[in-house]
């Protein structure tokens, strides 16, 4: 079972979001919270495999609810979804920053909405390749000042040929494909980088990348 955490400061979307949740066999809504603060708490209580948190909430906003998440060694195993009117905006590239696992905007799918949650509780990043090279095109176009480039000396050449297919937005079986190699070894380089660079989930892996200069933003 998929304990989910849903954290929203309009009560109806609240409701619309648990009834499609609840009426899968393998989800279950532990909580539900209505601004960034009760995000933090509900999650300390709760544990969740999930959070679905909005971006957009009183007393603290969904960034610096994550951020606080992400940051508790506790809750190393919540995966914060962040939950989005306006698809990719200026917000979603901080949100990645403050460790969420990825974002999904409010009117989605609800099939899309189910897999973006399954997804994020076997943690995974929940940015597909598309999604992953539009934002890469939209709000990576000039990285942050203060790139991260030495922690690459701690990657070997493999892990940083998988990392950079990774922040291209490559599957791990697209990786294998690419690489001729296993998924499971394509899933290690991964697993090794992410503990090398202290990366929380993919998507701060991909964030990282670009940080680093691994991989430039429009290149192919």
């Amino acid at each position: 079972m998929i304990r989910v955490l849903l954290v929203d400061d309009q009560a109806l979307v609240r409701a619309g979001f648990r009834a499609l949740l609840d009426a899968e066999d393998d989800l279950e809504v532990v909580a539900e919270g209505a601004n960034g603060r009760e995000a933090v708490n509900l999650a300390g209580r709760h544990r969740p495999d999930v959070a679905l948190i909005d971006i957009q909430m009183p007393v603290l906003d969904g960034i610096q609810a994550t951020r606080q998440i992400a940051a508790d060694p506790a809750l190393s195993g919540v995966h914060v979804v962040i939950l989005t009117n306006y698809g990719l905006d200026e917000h979603v590239y901080a949100a990645l920053r403050a460790g969420a696992a990825g974002f999904l905007v409010k009117d989605t799918e609800p099939e899309d909405l189910l897999h973006g949650v399954r997804v994020a509780a076997r943690g995974d990043t929940l940015l597909s390749p598309v999604i992953t090279r539009r934002l890469i095109s939209e709000y990576l176009t000039h990285p942050p000042a203060g790139a991260r480039g030495a922690e690459l000396a701690a990657l070997t050449r493999r892990e940083r040929e998988v990392v950079a297919l990774a922040a291209r937005g490559l599957s791990n079986d697209e990786i294998a494909a690419r690489m001729v190699i296993s998924v499971a070894t394509a899933k290690t380089h991964i697993s090794r980088a992410m503990t090398k660079l202290r990366a929380r989930d993919r998507a701060q892996l991909v964030v990282l990348a670009y940080e680093a200069g691994l991989v430039v933003p429009g290149g192919g």
